[in-house]
């Protein structure tokens, strides 16, 4: 019986259980489609059905965290400037419509097609030679954040982006225009060999590199990048702690070919801080470009990255650690926070508790709106680099408190180390054609500004059928 996401399945007869009903897309014809998350053991399914090319089965959630015990409910958000109209339903009216739920959290801006690489990977299929968005198309893009509500957190990406020369130019005029974080989405190869370049982003505002970083052997790279490129992104991390950059490292994780080495990258990330502010895991996603059509074997579900966190880590940091996000579907991601202390020990300031919330019939519902606005303060807050340590001691001694003892006490060191050494672990799993959720797409609080200005739910954006065809992107 086929169970791959490529191909019809035939009629199931095993027990099951109906977690949930949304709707999804066809991979083929891209037509609304019924959906139901289905239960199967430890195992939970997105099953669907299209009248002409059959029904589809793809697993989503394997293992602990229980789903039920991770899903938790919201009180939607109001969009309260809407750029289009409610006419064929999610996902064809993009824009934001009336009925998206949550409110943006962080704004996409692709700022070039172009790219240095041509990984077997890429959500973007980048390599495109069209022309760059001069700057006033970019002034406007900004500009449309501010009138539907902004100030929102900016990723500036593309394709790669450092390949504009006028990348600075373009970090200026979001911090003149009052976008207070900005974050540069890269592979960092141009940033290990141009310091200066690096230097210029910094001077410009540049608040936080999103590092694209897929493990610590060579090898990963060579299969997913075309080549060994570790010691460039070893160089960048260097370069971005030197100028006070935060650096997001942002390993895409392949089954059979880096998710043995979530744990290393976790190691490497806290031996690099404080440079080093978060690892965010990706598990791969089917859209834009990528080697062959999925089977099941070929996805990695979020419980299943932080099973392998937990062993490979050898328990210092623990399921338990993780919690659902506040800000879009509870399906969508993971977060935990985590102290690092001078004496190698790991203290975790997050905590989910599946018991608890299994019995309050999964927690209380959080005003989406506020979820967003929290999320946004984070991601700033916590993303970017902390204020040099030094400054902090020249505070110290020249502050009303400066009768204190020279060796600061344990509440002195805790506090000292929450600013400095923070490392925030999470993940965030995209939608492809396969397994999209409607339901999900609906909370998305991460969008795509399109070249006309509107905001896309991220995966929406992506999004590519089987045979490659977009909904919007190149449209």
């Amino acid at each position: 019986m086929p169970t791959g996401s490529t191909s019809p399945v035939k009629k199931m007869t095993d027990a099951v259980h109906i977690l949930s009903e949304t709707e999804s897309l066809c991979p083929h014809c891209l037509s609304k489609i019924p959906a139901r998350s289905v239960a199967r053991g430890d195992e939970v399914f997105l099953e669907k059905d299209c009248p002409e090319h059959g029904s589809f089965r793809v697993p989503i959630w394997r293992g602990r965290p229980v789903f039920q015990s991770w899903v938790r409910p919201k009180i939607p958000g109001v969009i309260n400037a809407p750029l289009t109209r409610v006419e064929q339903g999610c996902p064809f009216d993009c824009g934001l419509c009336p009925d998206h739920r949550q409110h943006t959290c962080t704004a996409v801006l692709e700022v070039t097609g172009r790219c240095n690489l041509h990984c077997s990977f890429c959500f973007a299929n980048s390599g495109d030679a069209a022309p760059d968005p001069d700057r006033e198309t970019v002034r406007g893009w900004y500009q449309s954040l501010l009138d539907v509500g902004g100030p929102y957190n900016i990723q500036l990406s593309g394709g790669e982006p450092t390949l504009r020369d006028d990348l600075p130019e373009l970090v200026s005029l979001g911090r003149s225009m009052g976008f207070n974080f900005i974050q540069l989405n890269t592979n960092g190869l141009r940033l290990s060999r141009e310091p200066k370049f690096l230097a210029d982003l910094k001077e410009a505002g540049l608040s936080s590199v999103f590092l694209q970083f897929d493990g610590t052997e060579q090898e990963i790279y060579r299969k997913l990048r075309g080549g060994d490129f570790l010691v460039a992104k070893l160089e960048t991390i260097r370069l971005c702690g030197e100028l006070g950059i935060g650096v997001i490292l942002v390993p895409t994780v392949v089954p059979g070919v880096n998710d043995h080495n979530l744990g290393s990258i976790i190691d490497l990330a806290l031996e690099q801080l404080p440079a080093v502010r978060g690892v965010h895991f990706q598990p791969v996603s089917y859209f834009g470009r990528y080697p062959q059509p999925p089977s099941d074997g070929m996805r990695i579900t979020l419980p299943e990255i932080i099973s392998r966190i937990e062993n490979q880590t050898d328990g210092r940091i623990k399921t338990e650690h993780f919690r659902p996000p506040g800000c879009e579907n509870a399906l969508c991601s993971f977060h935990g926070n985590f102290i690092s202390m001078p004496d190698g020990a790991l203290m975790a300031t997050t905590r989910h508790d599946p018991a608890r919330q299994e019995k309050s019939c999964c927690g209380t519902p959080e005003p989406a709106t506020e979820g967003a606005k929290k999320t946004r303060h984070f991601v700033s807050n916590r993303w970017s680099a902390p204020q040099p340590i030094l400054k902090q001691q020249e505070c110290r001694s020249e502050c009303s408190c400066s009768d204190q003892k020279a060796q600061p006490d344990s509440m002195d060191l805790f506090l000292e180390r929450a600013h400095t050494h923070t490392l925030c672990i999470s993940g965030m799993a995209f939608q492809d054609v396969w397994n999209i959720d409607l339901e999900r797409v609906k909370d998305c609080c991460i969008h795509t500004v399109s070249p006309d200005g509107k905001l896309i739910p991220f995966c929406a954006y992506n999004l590519t059928d089987s045979q490659g065809r977009s909904i919007y992107r190149g449209r």
